[in-house]
C-alpha cells in the first residue's frame, strides 16, 4: 500500500529524530555548562542576545518583503 521511497524516507527520518530527542533528554542533566550559567545570572545575557539576533532578523525579513512588494507594485504599474 506504502511502498513509496518518499513515505519510507519520512518514516524512516522520524524514527531517527525520536532516537535523537530521547537522547537528549538523558543528556540534559549532565549539562554542567547551563547550570552554572544560570547559578551565575549570565544565561539572561544570552537569552537576551538572542532574542536581538532573533527581532532583527525579523524586522530584516519584514523590509525585504515590503521593498520586494514594492518593486512588484511597480514591475506591474508599467
Amino acid at each position: 500500500m506504502y511502498k513509496s521511497g518518499l513515505y519510507r524516507f519520512i518514516c524512516s527520518a522520524v524514527l531517527l529524530l525520536m532516537h535523537f530527542i530521547a537522547e537528549a533528554q538523558e543528556s540534559v542533566n549532565k549539562i554542567g555548562m547551563a547550570d552554572a550559567m544560570r547559578e551565575s545570572g549570565k544565561i539572561y545575557v544570552v537569552v537576551g542576545v538572542l532574542l536581538i539576533i532573533f527581532l532583527g532578523f525579523i524586522a530584516f525579513l519584514i523590509m525585504t518583503d515590503r521593498k520586494i512588494s514594492k518593486l512588484e507594485k511597480e514591475i506591474k504599474a508599467k
